[in-house]
């Protein structure tokens, strides 16, 4: 494990858990390990000064959101990123769930609602955006915030736990940004701010259409992200 990874001073109302949670996720974020890498829950404990109880609990949250994979009498190892099936697959299923979600919100929309909504955009639009995981978490956590409260104002618990089962797999979505930060934070923000001025007319029709605007422009440049990285050349023949 890379000496840069430094476990942060706790506040006090935060869990020792959450503390190597965080420590670990930026480190992972930031590219500390290698896609494939192993992960030694011994190794990172003694790194990070703790015992191994917390570092295997942080590795159970990520292992949720397919930030790392644990096999079978080898442990967890650092998952892949994203191909672009993948990503066509993911941004599908937010689809089908946010459009819908965000319909059903607007029907019942109330003005706490899109206060708060408003506000997640602000911090969007003022947050660091990078180039690493710690300038740009804010972002990232607003923009978070921001459809997890969508997707629960549609009043359906069924289908907002579908949404939190889905969201869980964004953090390893965003390994995208890779040593980049944030690249399209305006448009995301200005994205927002029309599926909330759908919303604070009560349009369900127009909401749906401004989400799936914004979700199948988030697919396009995710793609464009791959390609420009080289991530979906061919891989060279062997000699």
């Amino acid at each position: 494990m890379s000496s840069r990874v430094a476990l942060p001073a706790a506040p006090a109302r935060e869990s020792l858990a959450d503390s190597v949670h965080a420590s670990l996720l930026t480190w992972l974020m930031d590219g500390g390990a290698a896609p494939g890498s192993p992960l030694s829950i011994d190794g990172l404990a003694r790194d990070l000064g703790v015992s191994p109880t917390p570092v295997r609990e942080a590795l159970v949250r990520m292992e949720s959101t397919g930030l790392v994979e644990r096999a079978a009498m080898r442990g967890y190892r650092v998952a892949g990123m994203l191909s672009r099936e993948e990503i066509d697959q993911l941004m599908d299923a937010r689809l089908l769930l946010e459009c819908h979600n965000v319909a059903l919100a607007a029907q019942r929309v109330e003005e706490d609602l899109l206060v708060r909504l408003s506000a997640t955009v602000e911090r969007m639009a003022v947050a660091p955006r990078g180039p690493s995981f710690a300038d740009y978490r804010d972002y990232h956590q607003a923009d978070n915030e921001f459809h997890r409260l969508l997707n629960r104002a549609g009043g359906n618990g069924f289908l907002a736990d579908a949404f939190e089962g889905l969201n869980g797999q964004l953090q390893r979505f965003r390994l995208r940004a890779l040593g980049q930060g944030v690249t399209d934070a305006d448009l995301a923000v200005a994205e927002h701010v029309a599926v909330v001025d759908a919303l604070r007319v009560r349009d369900g029709d127009a909401a749906a259409a401004r989400m799936r605007e914004h979700l199948e422009a988030v697919r396009s440049r995710a793609l464009d992200d791959r390609a420009a990285a080289g991530l979906d050349a061919a891989p060279e023949p062997a000699p």
